[in-house]
Parts: C-alpha cells; sequence; structure tokens
C-alpha cells in the first residue's frame, strides 16, 4: 500500500504542478490570456523603470514649481511690506495736517500788537493736536502723586519731602510718558519723593 501511495502522491504532483511551482515560465504562461506572449506578459524591469522615471519627473516637476510659487509669495508679502512700512503713519499724518495748516496760520498771526489773540491762537493749535494725537490713539500717563513703578517711570532724581505721604511718590514729572493704544511707548521722567 506504501508503494502504491507514493505513486500517487507523484502523480498527483505533477498534474497539478502550476499550483505548487512558481517558476517565471509557469507565471508569464498563466499571465497569458489570449495566448499572446507581447501584450499579455507581466511589465519587465525595463517597463517598470520608465514608469518610475515618469513619476519622478512628474514629482519633480510639481516640486519646482511649487519652490517657485513660494518664492514669488515670498517676494510679493516683502514687497508689501515693504509698502506698508513705508505707508504705516499715512493716517496720523494726514491728520496732522490740519494741525500744521493752524500752525502757518498762527505764524503768520505772530506779527500782530495783540498778544492775547497769539495766546488764544496757539492755545488752540496746541488743543487741535492734542486731540488729533487722541484720536490716533494715544493717551497721556498720569505720573504725578502716584506710586513709583519701574514699569511706567524713569526716575531722574530723588529729592527729600517733609510729607511721609509723598515717599516712594513721583512728585514731579519732567517728560511725560505716552501710552498708544494702552501700550507703553515712552517712559515718565520723574522726580522722586524719598
Amino acid at each position: 500500500m506504501k508503494p502504491f501511495g507514493r505513486v500517487a502522491n507523484f502523480y498527483y504532483m505533477e498534474t497539478n504542478r502550476n499550483k505548487f511551482d512558481n517558476s517565471p515560465e509557469d507565471i508569464q504562461d498563466q499571465a497569458s490570456v489570449d495566448g499572446n506572449p507581447e501584450t499579455d506578459t507581466i511589465p519587465s524591469e525595463e517597463d517598470e523603470v520608465t514608469k518610475l522615471t515618469k513619476e519622478l519627473e512628474i514629482q519633480k516637476d510639481k516640486y519646482l514649481r511649487l519652490v517657485a510659487e513660494f518664492d514669488n509669495f515670498k517676494r510679493r508679502n516683502a514687497k508689501e511690506r515693504m509698502e506698508l512700512i513705508q505707508t504705516a503713519g499715512k493716517d496720523v499724518i494726514i491728520s496732522m495736517l490740519d494741525v500744521l495748516d493752524d500752525c502757518d496760520r498762527a505764524e503768520k498771526q505772530i506779527n500782530t500788537d495783540d498778544p492775547e489773540q497769539i495766546k488764544v491762537g496757539v492755545q488752540l493749535v496746541f488743543n487741535k493736536l492734542r486731540t488729533t494725537l487722541q484720536s490716533n490713539g494715544l493717551k497721556p500717563m498720569d505720573s504725578i502723586d502716584t506710586d513709583f513703578d519701574v514699569h511706567k517711570h524713569e526716575a531722574i532724581a530723588e529729592v527729600p519731602v517733609e510729607d511721609k505721604n509723598k515717599k516712594g511718590k513721583a512728585i514731579d514729572e519732567i517728560v511725560k510718558g505716552y501710552y498708544l493704544n494702552d501700550k507703553l511707548i515712552r517712559f515718565a521722567k520723574v522726580i522722586v519723593g524719598k
């Protein structure tokens, strides 16, 4: 019974050889549908290389286009930024032109003999200047009789004071401090009591 079993196994293996043997010839035979090996074969290595080369060229082209687009974006952004920096104060300057016109008128009136008119004209110009700057976000800092704060004040001098409530406080303001849209843009220079 054993010899018969071996022969049966051998016969079974031979008849079903394509299922167990994956030689290139067998694969090519299996891939062939209409019997024409030139049209129905598995792609050769040359075809794979050509395909991969084309894909590489496509990706390379996309990459070069992306780099060029990014360079254009950087140039355009730098140009817009320079224009913005150059014209950043345009609105403030335009609003200050009215004050400049008033200064020109006041300068013409200096030659008059009435000092009261000159004083009133100069005061009007100063008020208009302050109003224009405040409308653009400038706000003066109140420093006198406030506690000395190194984040807002710059101490010019310390002077002795008799009143104990004024010790450590700004008793005089040499240069006024300013905020622009609630951001400190200039420290106040003050004299501090000790």
